[in-house]
This record gives C-alpha cells, structure tokens and sequence, in this order.
C-alpha cells in the first residue's frame, strides 16, 4: 500500500521534468521565429499535457516556470512578455488539470471541455496581466492587440492543441499511463453531459 501512494508523486514529478525540458526543447523546432513561435504556441502543449496527466498542481508550477527558465537559458521569450506567458501557461496547467480531475467521467468530451475552458482562461489572464504591466512595458495594450495576441494570430496553435494534446492522451492510454474509461461509460458521460 504504501509503494503505491509514493509511486504515484514520484511518477508526477518524473513526468513533470520530463515535459518542462520538452518546454525548453520545442521552441527550436520553430526556427527561434518568434511570428511562427507565437502561431504554433510550443510551450503551451507540454503544460497543457502535464495538468492533464499529473495534476492541476504540477501544471500550474510547470506551466509557471517553464517561460521564467528558458528566458534564465536563452533568453526568450523577453521580458515582460515572458512574465505575462508565465502567468498565462500556469493558468493553463493549473485549469486543464483541476477541471479534468473533477471530471465524473475521464472521457474525450471531458479531455476537449477542459482544454477549452483552460484555453480561454488562459488567454484571460495573460490579458489581465499585460494590461497590469502596461506602466512596466510602456505599451498600452488596446482590445486588438489582446484578440490578435489571444486569438488571431494563435488560431493556428489553437488548432494544434485541440489535435495533438487528445492524440497524445490516447497514446498514453495504450501505454497505461492515463486511463479512459470504458466504451459504456463513455456512453454516460456523452449522455449525462
């Protein structure tokens, strides 16, 4: 009994690192561009996977210090940016996990509500944030920098997690890392919803 109730932390925080040094890691593979950074979103696909499988708070610390850390190596994203993207991937984590765990049934249809909800609060709090930071950046920030930053020009981003993130999570069903339900209880969950 005991084996099992340290294995699980241990399995969380292992699984933590694992996703944050893919953090550091994914952000190459957009060229260091920031315009393509900023459209396909590689930072905020390991937070979001690390509160759905760990738990809401492993993704919220994640989620926070994953821009603060690779701004400390390679300094991007800049600052203050990088401070208001650390809010926002925290509230990522943080939602994804929290309201994927309370779900009755752990189903697609939960998975996709809870990435959307997570989606939208994150974008939420990076624009409360920018707008708390406008005397540091000495920018304003107008209604039209928060759609075109939260929603137009990450639209294809947004579509990458809304694909990639339950293929990922299918995965690691086969591996027994998460688990689904079974088919009848997916049956519930679509019918109770």
């Amino acid at each position: 009994m005991e084996h099992t109730t340290i294995r699980k932390p241990i399995q969380n925080l292992v699984l933590s690192a694992m996703l944050l040094a893919v953090g550091i890691v994914l952000p190459f593979f957009t060229g260091q561009i920031p315009k393509v950074g900023s459209m396909l979103l590689p930072m905020h696909l390991p937070v979001l996977v690390c509160g759905l499988v760990c738990g809401w708070q492993y993704g919220g610390i994640v989620g926070f210090i994953l821009p603060l850390f690779r701004y400390a190596l390679f300094g991007m994203p800049p600052m203050p940016n990088g401070l208001a993207m650390a809010f926002e991937l925290a509230s990522y984590g943080f939602i994804a996990g929290f309201l994927y765990s309370r779900s009755r049934w752990k189903c697609t249809l939960a998975l996709y509500r809870s990435l959307i909800i997570a989606m939208l609060g994150g974008r939420i709090v990076w624009g409360m944030v920018r707008i708390l930071m406008t005397g540091v950046a000495k920018e304003a920030f107008t209604w039209q920098m928060f759609l075109a930053g939260a929603f137009l020009n990450a639209a294809p981003g947004i579509l990458l997690q809304l694909t990639f993130i339950p293929a990922v999570m299918l995965a690691l069903q086969k591996t027994g890392v998460v688990r689904f339900p079974s088919e009848s209880d997916t049956i519930n969950c679509i019918q109770k919803k």
